[in-house]
């Protein structure tokens, strides 16, 4: 079946899993190489629907949260995933493998099922997988985790996205935010909150300066290690609690 995929995280997964990608977004840069072949038709919140329906393809996909709903209307045929947690992973999995016909992918549903077993990470915060760099390691125990994923203003995840799910597995929480991408004001955060800044969508790892003047302990984090649900995020679990 030929795949318009509209979703980096879904890309990348289904061409690990052999599925035929004849169209991606912009944003789909995994792996290079392969992806580099696949014209591009937009970006996750918008598209050129000439060139989607120019490459007749027999499966849209899309994600509740990543993509409009207008995608959706256009008469295409799609499946659209909503992916708001790890647990969600297995049974997307298995329904996206059986449309597909793809063995690999309910491979990959089952071993998310086994992820989802495991025991959650013990260990210190200091030792946290994914982290790129410190640029100020905690002194004292970690309180609360902040995970910024913008600046001007603030942003940063609430416990009910999948980022926070990931987080979760590796032992830690975020902090209780009442929205999934809430903004904040830093002041309000404790000084033993400890800051978590993404690489993506906001590049901090680039884009540092004044960060040391928070005054608070912080570390730069792989975003997509985090984020990108699918075969990225399960290698990470998988090695990060000790699975392979």
């Amino acid at each position: 079946m030929k795949v318009v995929s509209m979703v980096p995280s879904w890309t990348e997964t289904l061409l690990w899993a052999g599925v035929q990608v004849v169209g991606r977004t912009r944003f789909c840069v995994h792996p290079v190489e392969e992806v580099s072949a696949i014209p591009i038709v937009g970006g996750t919140k918008d598209w050129s629907l000439r060139k989607v329906r120019a490459l007749e393809p027999d499966l849209l996909l899309l994600d509740r949260e990543e993509n409009p709903r207008f995608m959706a209307e256009e008469g295409l045929p799609f499946w659209a995933s909503h992916i708001h947690g790890v647990e969600s992973l297995p049974e997307a999995l298995t329904d996206l493998s059986k449309r597909l016909k793809s063995s690999r992918l309910f491979e990959l549903g089952e071993r998310w099922r086994t992820v989802l077993d495991a025991p959650i990470r013990e260990g210190d915060s200091l030792e946290l997988p994914g982290i790129l760099e410190w640029g100020r390691r905690p002194t004292g125990s970690v309180k609360s985790i902040v995970y910024v994923i913008w600046r001007d203003p603030w942003m940063a995840v609430g416990p009910s996205t999948f980022i926070a799910s990931v987080l979760a597995k590796l032992g830690l929480r975020v902090y209780p935010f009442e929205e999934n991408y809430p903004q904040f004001q830093m002041e309000s955060l404790g000084a033993e909150t400890l800051l978590l800044f993404s690489s993506e969508p906001y590049p901090f790892l680039r884009k540092r300066e004044g960060l040391e003047e928070l005054g608070r302990p912080y570390a730069f984090v792989d975003g997509e290690c985090f984020s990108w649900f699918g075969v990225r995020s399960l290698k990470f679990l998988e090695k990060a609690l000790s699975m392979v």
